[in-house]
């Protein structure tokens, strides 16, 4: 018994030093089954924490997370979500790194990301103007109403949201068989307690679904007491039923959870599996830059080396590493470029790259101006150990050289060939004078 207790203790331990914040703290702690009533349904200010328990950079937050909390206790809600062990949480909101810092203020189906300093007076002083905003909007007239509950028609039966999309008998095979995007099709009936239940989660994943596929995945919902041929056609007995729709495939039956983070992460990994990989794009200018790095939060850059020195073969070699990697992480929505070296020389020197020889490679937070450099090798294997670090928040990061991104110069795009040689000039010596002193000490 002496060694089952001494592991039970052991378990009990481990525990306590991992958790980072416990009851006696004035940090509300968040899971699934109390984040929609605590925040959702709040009308205060809320600033959450998606956080795991190895992560280091976590682990020096939580002094300065607490202190906030206490601080604002009364003034503004503070709360945290261990998004290692609740990822459905973590999923819905896009949490991709440890911590990340959101505020749920009027609008709470869209938070904003915290972009300020870590100590408690920078969160203190964050969640003070973002109050001030709140009161101003109050003051105004903006309701800030979340909007993720499905309205109800005239005749009593669920309508649809904004995001949600009434399917019927006759605009189904249009708008779901024929559409190149993937559907997921709640089938419902209006007397139905589940499917009241399921509501305001399938509304909710609607938008956000909606806003982080860019429209590629969409959910729809079928009265099925009304429009009982497509009930009837895909077999729907309960209520309610969900269906997945791709196009030229048999539909294929949900078996997730119920919960809008459910019902999201699902939805994500239906896009993922279905977008091709992100475009492997030459830096030619800023606008490529820019275009390729706004819209995602990370921005992986390789910087591979001259032409001359590998010849086209020796540069596809690279190119081609990069390519699987984009395919590997394509989840993760990330940007991805390539450049010659000595072609952004400015670039080079903000990252610190010269050190390291070529080919190099980095990752940019162009939001924070944070970045990482690959310190392994440029394989597979060395840039995917680089990069999972990255996304569980492990990795080794530094702020942009002055905080902003360096000039980036226009240049032509390779042309896929072998570099040639500069063609030197031949110079003709007969007519030259030469110095006598020279032609005697020759002599």
């Amino acid at each position: 018994m002496k060694p089952l207790l001494l592991g039970v203790l052991g378990c009990s331990l481990l525990l306590s030093v991992e958790a980072l914040y416990s009851p006696s703290d004035d940090v509300v702690e968040l899971t699934p089954s109390n984040f929609n009533r605590e925040v959702m349904q709040s009308d205060s200010l809320w600033l959450v924490e998606f956080y795991a328990p190895w992560c280091g950079h976590c682990r020096n937050l939580a002094p300065d997370w607490k202190k906030a909390a206490t601080a604002l206790k009364g003034i503004v809600k503070v709360g945290a979500v261990d998004a290692d062990e609740h990822k459905s949480l973590g999923g819905q909101y896009g949490v991709r790194g440890f911590p990340t810092i959101k505020i749920f203020g009027a609008n709470k189906n869209k938070p904003e990301e915290y972009q300020g300093a870590r100590s408690s007076q920078a969160i203190v002083d964050g969640a003070m103007n973002a109050l001030r905003s709140l009161v101003k909007d109050r003051l105004s007239g903006k309701s800030g109403s979340s909007g993720y509950s499905r309205q109800q028609s005239d005749s009593g039966s669920s309508g649809s949201s904004k995001d949600v999309v009434e399917l019927t008998d006759d605009n189904f095979d249009k708008t779901v068989l024929q559409s190149d995007d993937v559907w997921l099709v709640e089938f419902f009936a209006p007397w139905c307690g589940h499917c009241k239940n399921l509501e305001p989660e399938w509304a909710a994943a609607a938008t956000a679904v909606k806003e982080q596929t860019k429209g590629k995945v969409r959910l729809g919902a079928v009265d099925a007491t009304v429009h009982q041929v497509l009930s009837s056609r895909y077999g729907v007995r309960g209520f309610p039923t969900i269906k997945i729709f791709r196009k030229g495939e048999e539909p294929e039956d949900y078996q997730g959870g119920r919960t809008r983070g459910d019902i999201i992460e699902r939805a994500l990994d239906l896009f993922s599996d279905n977008a091709p990989p992100p475009e492997l794009v030459e830096i030619l200018n800023e606008d490529v830059l820019k275009s390729t790095c706004e819209g995602s939060q990370l921005c992986v850059i390789a910087v591979l080396p001259h032409i001359l020195d590998t010849g086209a073969a020796g540069r596809n070699g690279y190119l081609e590493v990069m390519i699987k990697m984009a395919q590997k992480y394509k989840k993760k929505m990330w940007g991805w470029l390539w450049t010659e070296a000595g072609a952004q020389m400015e670039l080079e020197s903000a990252l610190g790259i010269g050190g390291f020889g070529y080919p190099a490679m980095a990752a940019i937070n162009t939001r924070k101006m944070k970045f990482a450099l690959l310190k392994g090798s440029f394989s597979e294997t060395g840039i995917h150990e680089f990069l999972r670090e990255l996304s569980v928040g492990r990795g080794s990061t530094a702020t942009l050289g002055g905080g902003v991104m360096p000039k980036i110069h226009a240049v032509e795009p390779w042309d896929g060939k072998d570099g040639q040689l500069p063609v030197e000039e031949d110079y003709d010596l007969s007519d030259v004078d030469l110095d006598e002193d020279f032609e005697k000490d020759e002599l």
